[in-house]
């Protein structure tokens, strides 16, 4: 292994790198795919996958995987706020634990003939003559490789050495996720509940084995006041008028809104979460990630073959994340804003209880067909 030169090594085994190393396996691209955490391995949020991620999925082939995991249908969106609730219809979607998901798109990375690697970190090394080192740890190897795809999820350091920093937005809430094995009844499965407070948001969704998974975004200083995520989840609840959770383990996330300065540079490029994020309403993060990744590979496998690097390849990535991926987060940083507002929030609910297809339009957008675009 070490001893070979690469065609691509992806960093980062979510969604989005799983993927993408698929797609170039699939191309007859060499692939090692690396990961720092063992598989399958536990995951809170991103557990909703609208029709856009169940798009793409169906377009690459791997439409397969829903329905062999058992993944529950989405029916409805239960969104409340200040003890005023409003129930609005979904047009498709599922819940699926993030442990089942993305280690099924792992195996399908492996089954097109990509190596994985998990329990590895990798750590940029030097370029020259059109090739990338990297170092293993703890195997404390170096290989090389002619492209690196950086998917390594916010908070992302991997391009840190030629200066690729993601920047965070101001005001920018932190996330928190739990998973609940005996939650109250209330919670029925085919619904996304959402509790919205000023604080921040908590959404709530059964999984195919039974459990609840809570994923939430809150102001960071709301969760100090509180002291700690599973309180301040507990009060967003209460606030909105919905059951509590019993007390469960939370894990945190760094600040969810960030940007990238650049998308790619000489033999790299940032998928995913690496590539800059926006807080999501009803696991759109994972509609992003399979869009982009799916964007990617056939520009990816392009700058491969060509073995010499043109900054065209640059330029046409930044055009078809614009178009595939920056659109469609303009919407959920709307939504996001309207969510800060408890007035704004309140009358909306109170309006959509009576009406609920005023609701179509947006709910629409978060769940049409991606627009994919190989190559441009």
């Amino acid at each position: 292994m070490t001893e070979r030169i690469w065609d691509a090594i992806v960093v980062g085994a979510g969604p989005a790198g799983a993927t993408i190393a698929r797609e170039l396996a699939r191309m007859g691209c060499a692939v090692l795919l690396v990961d720092k955490s063992p598989f399958p391995r536990g995951k809170v949020c991103g557990c909703c996958l609208n029709g856009s991620a169940m798009a793409t999925l169906k377009q690459l082939g791997l439409g397969y995987i829903l329905a062999d995991l058992g993944a529950v249908p989405l029916r409805s969106l239960h969104l409340s706020s200040g003890h005023r609730s409003a129930r609005l219809p979904l047009p498709t979607g599922v819940s699926l634990s993030r442990s089942a998901f993305d280690h099924a798109l792992v195996q399908a990375a492996i089954a097109s003939g990509a190596t994985f690697l998990p329990t590895v970190t990798a750590k940029l090394g030097t370029l020259e003559d059109g090739l990338s080192t990297l170092m293993l740890a703890p195997q404390d190897v170096s290989i090389v490789t002619r492209l690196v795809i950086a998917a390594d999820g916010l908070n992302g350091r991997l391009m840190a050495p030629v200066g690729e920093r993601q920047t965070i937005a101001a005001g920018s809430r932190i996330g928190g996720g739990a998973i609940v094995d005996q939650p109250p009844a209330f919670y029925e499965p085919g619904t996304i509940y959402m509790a919205v407070a000023p604080s921040g948001y908590v959404g709530l969704v059964r999984l195919e084995d039974g459990r609840l998974d809570v994923a939430a975004a809150f102001d960071a200083d709301s969760v100090r006041e509180r002291g700690g995520l599973e309180r301040a989840a507990g009060s967003v609840l209460k606030s909105a008028g919905m059951p509590a959770i019993p007390s469960v383990a939370w894990r945190g996330t760094p600040p969810l809104t960030r940007t990238t300065r650049r998308l790619s540079g000489p033999h790299w490029f940032t998928v995913g979460d690496a590539a800059g994020y926006i807080e999501p309403f009803t696991g759109e993060g994972m509609a992003w990630a399979l869009a982009g990744a799916a964007s990617l590979a056939p520009l990816a496998a392009e700058a491969i073959r060509s073995r010499k690097w043109d900054t065209r390849w640059e330029q046409r990535w930044e055009t078809i994340f614009q178009q595939v991926i920056r659109q469609r987060q303009g919407t959920c940083r709307l939504v996001a804003r309207f969510l800060r507002s408890p007035t704004l929030c309140r009358v909306a609910i109170t309006v959509l209880s009576r009406v609920p297809r005023l609701a179509t339009p947006i709910i629409k957008r978060l769940n049409h067909n991606p627009r994919i675009i190989p190559g441009l």
